[in-house]
C-alpha cells in the first residue's frame, strides 16, 4: 500500500492540470536548476536536474488523472541520486510547482457516514511504533489498532481486536463552550474557506487556527508551526494544500531538498528551515516535513531534537472501520 496508489483511487476523476497553470513554474523552475548547473561545483550534474524536472511533470499528471508514470532509473528515485539541497530561488520554484499541482486535485468532502483512516508510525528512541485509527466523517464514530486495554482487569485485553466507539456528535458542544478543539469535518470545513494567497491564508490561521501564541515569537517561526501542525490533517482541501506551499515559500531560510528520504525510507522531497539558536517554542536546529516526489502527498516531520520523529503510512476515506484504503 502506498499513498501515491491511494490518491489515484480519490482523484481519478479529477481534471488534468491546467497547461498554462503548470507551464510558468515549470520553466522557472528549469530555468532555475540550469543556472544552479553553471557552477563549476556542479559541473557534473546537469543531466540529473534534467530529469526531476521530468519527474515533477510527469508526477502532476499521475496523481491528478491516475496515470501511472515511469521514470528513469537514475530519476530522483533512484538509489544514486543523494540529497541535493536547491537554492533559495529554485526552492521557491519547486514549491509553487507543487502548488500549481495539488490545487487541481478534487475537493469533494468525504459523506457524512464515511471514516477517514489513517496508519501512522512514530518513533521512540528510534523505535518505530504504529498504529491504525478511523474515524466518522459526521463524528459519531472513532476505531482503533492496537485497542488501548482499559482500566482494571486486562486479563482478557487483546490488543489486536479492532475497537469501535459510538457516541453522540460533539461539533455543536465543543463550539457553544469554546474548545479551540474541532473534529476532522469542522477543520476541513475551516481550511475550504480559506484564500490561497499565502499572506492572507496564514493571517486567517493565525487568528483562528488557535495554537497559541509564544511570547518572543517571530512570525516565520510561528507561521512554520502552524504549518507544521496543519500538515497532521488527514484530509485537507485543494485550495488549502496549495496556500501551504506558497505559504512555505515565503518563509525565511525554507529550502526544498530531493532526493531524500522519509522517516520509513521512503524517497520523498523534504521541505526544512533550521533553527540555530533555540526559538521561543523550544525548537532548535534542522525541521523538516516530507513529501511524495510525485503527488506531494504529506509522508511525515522530523525534528533534530528527537521530539518528533513520525511518519504517515497510509489514509484514505473508507466505508466502515477496520477497512484500508
Amino acid at each position: 500500500m502506498n499513498e501515491l496508489s491511494e490518491i489515484r483511487g480519490l482523484r481519478a476523476d479529477a481534471p488534468l492540470p491546467d497547461t498554462d497553470r503548470l507551464t510558468v513554474p515549470r520553466a522557472r523552475l528549469t530555468a532555475a536548476f540550469r543556472q544552479e548547473t553553471r557552477s563549476p561545483a556542479r559541473a557534473s550534474l546537469p543531466r540529473r536536474r534534467t530529469i526531476l524536472v521530468g519527474a515533477a511533470t510527469a508526477g502532476a499528471l499521475a496523481v491528478t488523472a491516475g496515470i501511472v508514470a515511469t521514470l528513469p532509473e537514475d530519476s530522483t528515485h533512484g538509489p544514486a541520486q543523494g540529497p541535493t539541497l536547491l537554492s533559495a530561488g529554485a526552492s521557491a520554484d519547486a514549491l509553487e510547482l507543487a502548488a500549481a499541482t495539488v490545487e487541481k486535485h478534487d475537493g469533494t468532502e468525504p459523506g457524512p457516514k464515511q471514516w477517514v483512516y489513517e496508519k501512522s508510525t512514530v518513533f521512540f528512541q528510534g523505535k518505530p511504533q504504529s498504529s491504525e485509527e478511523w474515524t466518522r466523517w459526521d463524528g459519531t464514530g472513532h476505531a482503533r489498532l492496537p485497542g488501548i486495554p482499559p482500566a482494571g482487569d486486562i486479563s482478557d485485553f487483546d490488543p489486536d481486536k479492532l475497537q469501535v466507539w459510538y457516541g453522540p456528535n460533539q461539533e455543536e458542544k465543543w463550539r457553544k463552550q469554546g474548545y479551540d478543539d474541532r473534529s476532522q469535518r469542522q477543520f476541513y470545513r475551516f481550511l475550504a474557506t480559506l484564500p490561497t494567497d499565502p499572506d492572507r491564508m496564514m493571517k486567517r490561521i493565525r487568528e483562528e487556527h488557535a495554537i497559541g501564541s509564544i511570547e518572543g515569537e517571530t512570525r516565520a517561526e510561528r507561521d512554520w508551526r502552524e504549518i507544521d501542525v496543519l500538515y497532521r490533517s488527514v484530509l485537507i482541501p485543494p485550495n488549502a494544500q496549495a496556500g501551504l506551499f506558497r505559504a512555505l515559500a515565503k518563509i525565511p531560510g525554507a529550502r526544498v531538498t530531493t532526493g531524500v528520504k522519509d522517516p520509513l525510507g521512503r524517497a520523498a522531497i523534504g521541505v526544512s528551515v533550521t533553527y540555530t539558536d533555540r526559538t521561543a517554542a523550544g525548537w532548535q536546529g534542522k525541521q523538516e516535513i516530507f513529501f511524495d516526489p510525485d503527488s506531494y502527498a504529506y509522508l511525515g516531520q522530523t525534528r533534530d531534537d528527537g521530539l518528533m520523529v513520525s511518519a504517515r503510512a497510509a489514509w484514505g476515506v473508507v466505508d466502515k472501520p477496520g477497512a484500508h484504503a
